[in-house]
């Protein structure tokens, strides 16, 4: 047997004891588990190691300004963010900045947020509201929602300007699940295209029906994939979050590699990690579930003789939100209310669709800087029963020190979580460049979502610059 056979052979390895596929079985709800959850589709994806310099040369930074964001489809904010015409919302990323705007017909558009005058900014980074038209702050010129010039002053003096050829460019528009996305490349592939095959995944989900009841914007020290990366796998929880292995799985999490711009991690709620040294049973289980005030729960919960932690809580949430949200909670499974179904849209974007844990994380880079990021993450619940839609919360920014526990309506327990997560990744930027070592070396099963993003990510970087780019 050579050694190429011998790896690939070992990359089929998998953490012993029960699988996500066996939980689900024994869960005994499996007609109502959608195809999605009870399907595999793991691809072995080679062994090197992945270079340090991915993290730290300005040289590759500079590469992926011009080579791949570019060319990808990004979420730049929800549908509620721009209800009304007028409404506006400004996205940004590695320099390139948008206007994402409802116009007076209803549809969305994506302007480039430069005058096409001398270049100034039409709106400020991070802003939103709403007006009857795009006035640069320096000169006063004027265009519509529509993106056509509306008036400039001093008309008299630029008759070399045609005002049909000074509308303002636009990027790409596609929605899905109420997020807007954008794309800058005229010939990428369709959002359509890009998401397959998390459409279909998560119909019943139904992401459009959520809104924004929480938005944290958080500083990291660090490159934007290695913020990504530690959100990627769930093997890191037996070393930053000890505390949950009483009642998740990690080493057992199942990961799916889909196409170049998809896979998913899907980790197990309500069951023992395999790396628990101490005693367990199912009560201690459900009792290491809950997070935050136990009084909310209006006593606490019990396991009945025969039931299970996973059980017991899926009832929870589901008699808990059956009368408080638009949503048919009852046709649920009980994987679709607890476990952690997370997706990843490449470059930047992870959506998870259990009713239990409605989050959505960004990760960008923090302007042109390599060892700088912003983390974007976003609480979408479903709508609530017979109202209106609420407005989306205000962005609540967290500086590199703060935590994610001062954040008002943070769970703390949670918020915890994130600071853990967080609190190693500075060491790791500085590692890359204190290392002897020139690479990082990855597991075959538990990180292939890692080595398929810098695998995708290095099929963009074999592009030549896209024209749009600066």
């Amino acid at each position: 047997m050579n050694n190429s056979t011998a790896i690939r052979e070992q990359a089929v390895a998998r953490c012993p004891g029960d699988t996500v596929q066996d939980v689900l079985r024994a869960d005994g709800d499996i007609m109502r588990q959608p195809e999605a959850y009870r399907s595999e589709s793991y691809r072995f994806l080679g062994t090197e190691d992945v270079a340090f310099d991915r993290f730290t040369s300005a040289e590759f930074f500079h590469a992926e300004v011009e080579r791949m964001w570019p060319r990808t489809w990004q979420w730049a904010c929800r549908e509620e963010h721009i209800p009304e015409p007028g409404d506006f919302y400004v996205y940004e990323v590695v320099g390139y900045s948008f206007i994402i705007s409802r116009t007076d017909d209803g549809s969305i558009k994506a302007f480039y947020n430069a005058c096409l005058h001398r270049g100034t900014k039409l709106k400020p980074s991070n802003s939103e509201g709403s007006g009857t038209d795009f006035t640069c702050p320096f000169h006063a010129w004027k265009w519509n929602l529509d993106g056509t010039l509306k008036d400039l002053p001093c008309q008299w003096d630029f008759p070399h300007v045609d005002k049909a050829k000074f509308t303002l460019p636009e990027a790409r528009v596609g929605v899905w699940g109420g997020f807007i996305f954008i794309n800058m490349d005229p010939d990428a592939p369709s959002l359509e295209e890009w998401l397959d095959p998390l459409p279909e995944h998560a119909r019943a989900a139904a992401l459009e029906d959520r809104y924004v009841s929480l938005h944290v914007e958080k500083e990291l020290p660090c490159n934007w994939k290695v913020a990504m990366e530690a959100f990627m796998e769930s093997y890191h929880l037996v070393g930053t979050h000890p505390q949950l292995l009483v009642a998740n799985g990690d080493t057992n999490t199942q990961y799916d590699i889909y196409s170049d711009t998809v896979n998913r991690l899907f980790a197990l709620t309500g069951v023992t990690s395999p790396n628990y040294k101490g005693e367990s049973d199912e009560q201690l289980i459900l009792d290491s579930m809950v997070l935050g005030d136990r009084d909310a729960l209006g006593g606490r919960l019990e396991v009945p003789e025969g039931d299970t932690a996973r059980h017991v809580m899926a009832r929870f949430f589901k008699d808990a939100l059956r009368d408080n949200v638009a949503a048919d909670v009852d046709g649920l499974s009980t994987s679709e209310v607890i476990d952690t179904l997370q997706y990843f849209v490449f470059p930047n974007g992870f959506f998870f669709l259990a009713l239990s844990f409605p989050v959505m994380y960004r990760f960008r880079p923090l302007g042109r800087d390599p060892n700088k990021s912003v983390f974007d993450l976003l609480l979408l619940p479903s709508l609530p029963k017979g109202g209106e839609r609420p407005f989306p919360a205000e962005r609540h920014h967290l500086g590199v020190d703060e935590s994610f526990t001062t954040v008002p309506g943070m769970d703390a327990a949670l918020g915890h979580v994130f600071d853990q997560d967080t609190g190693n990744m500075q060491a790791q930027q500085e590692g890359f460049y204190a290392s002897h070592k020139a690479g990082e070396t990855l597991a075959n099963y538990q990180e292939v979502r890692i080595r398929h993003m810098h695998q995708t990510l290095d099929r963009f970087l074999a592009m030549p610059p896209l024209r749009t780019a600066r």
